[in-house]
C-alpha cells in the first residue's frame, strides 16, 4: 500500500506541470496589459513600462514560467498583482469555505444518489423506476447558474426561507449547496441504477435468495457492497468537478471562496493568483482520486494495489 501511494504521489508530478503550463499560457493568451490596470487608465507609457518591469512581464515567457516553478516548489507562489499580499493567504483566507462547500454537495449528491439509485434498480422498469430517471436527467441538464437563481428568487425572495448570499450559517449554505450538488446526485443515481441491475443478476445474488436469505441482506449486504466500486470512481471524480463547479456557484451566491477568487483575479489579469488558485485545486483533484483508489482495497479484498 505504502509503495503504491508513493508510486501515484510521483505521478502527480507530471500531472501537476501540465496544468501549470495550460493555466500559465492561457493566462498569456487573454487580451489586457495587468500592469496597465494597475497603473490606472490615466498612468503614462513610462510608468506602464515601469510596472511591467518591476513586476517582472518584460522577461521572456520561459523565464516567467521557470521563475514561477521554481518559486513554487519551495512553496512561494508569488503575490498577487492586486494586492500585493502572498498568493497563499489570498488562498487561505478562502480556502476552507470551498473545500466545506465542496463537501457539502458531495455529501448531498452521494445521500440522494444513492438512496434514488438503489430504489431504482430493485423497481426496475417501473413507473417510479422511470420518474426516477427523468427527474435524474432534469437535474443533470440544469446548469447550476440557472438553478441558483431560481432557488433564490423562490426559496429566498418570496418565501424567506433561507438566505441569498454569503456563507457562515446554515440557512446561507442551504442553497448554494442544493445548486452545487444537484447534478452530482443525477450521475450518481444513474451510476448506481446500472451497477446495481448487473450485480443483482449475478450468480451469487441468486443464490443468497434462493436459500432464503432477507431481500434487505441481499441487496444492502451482498448487492450494494459489490456495486459501489464505480460509483466510488464516480464520486471522486465529481468532487473535482465540484470543486470547479464552485466557480459559478459562488458568484450566484456571493461567497468568498477559491471560485470567486479565481473570477476577480482572471478580470484583473492577477496571474499569480490564478496560477496558485488552479495549482491547489488539481492537487486537491488528484489527492481525492488517491484516496477513490485506495478505497477500492476496502470494499474488495481481491484488488491489489500494488
Amino acid at each position: 500500500m505504502f509503495t503504491y501511494i508513493v508510486r501515484r504521489l510521483i505521478q502527480t508530478i507530471p500531472v501537476l506541470f501540465g496544468v501549470t503550463i495550460l493555466v500559465f499560457s492561457m493566462m498569456h493568451l487573454i487580451p489586457g496589459d495587468p500592469a496597465q490596470i494597475i497603473a490606472g487608465e490615466s498612468a503614462s507609457e513610462a510608468q506602464v513600462e515601469q510596472m511591467r518591469e518591476r513586476l517582472g512581464l518584460n522577461d521572456p515567457l520561459p523565464k516567467q514560467y521557470f521563475n514561477y516553478i521554481g518559486n513554487a516548489i519551495q512553496g512561494d507562489l508569488g503575490n498577487s498583482i492586486r494586492s500585493g499580499r502572498e498568493v497563499t493567504q489570498e488562498i487561505s483566507g478562502r480556502f476552507w469555505v470551498t473545500i466545506e462547500l465542496a463537501i457539502y454537495s458531495t455529501i448531498l449528491s452521494v445521500f440522494i444518489g444513492l438512496i434514488a439509485g438503489i430504489i431504482s434498480a430493485t423497481r426496475h422498469y417501473t413507473f417510479l423506476d422511470t420518474m426516477i430517471m427523468i427527474v435524474a436527467l432534469f437535474g443533470l441538464s440544469m446548469p447550476n447558474f440557472w438553478l441558483g437563481l431560481m432557488l433564490i428568487q423562490y426559496f429566498a425572495i418570496e418565501f424567506r426561507w433561507f438566505l441569498p448570499s454569503g456563507w457562515g450559517s446554515w440557512q446561507q449554505a442551504v442553497l448554494p449547496v442544493i445548486t452545487l450538488g444537484t447534478a452530482g446526485a443525477a450521475i450518481v443515481a444513474r451510476m448506481t441504477r446500472s451497477s446495481m441491475l448487473e450485480v443483482i443478476g449475478q450468480d451469487y445474488i441468486r443464490t443468497a435468495r434462493a436459500k432464503g436469505v432477507k431481500e434487505r441482506v441481499v441487496i444492502y449486504r451482498h448487492a450494494l457492497k459489490n456495486a459501489l466500486i464505480p460509483v466510488v470512481t464516480v464520486v471522486g471524480l465529481q468532487f473535482g468537478v465540484l470543486l470547479g463547479g464552485t466557480v459559478l456557484t459562488e458568484t450566484v451566491f456571493a461567497i468568498n471562496g477559491m471560485g470567486r477568487l479565481i473570477i476577480d483575479a482572471i478580470r484583473a489579469r492577477d496571474f499569480p493568483i490564478v496560477q496558485g488558485t488552479v495549482l491547489v485545486i488539481s492537487l486537491l483533484f488528484v489527492l481525492v482520486n488517491l484516496l477513490v483508489d485506495i478505497s477500492y482495497r476496502f470494499l474488495n479484498k481481491r484488488i491489489d494495489l500494488d
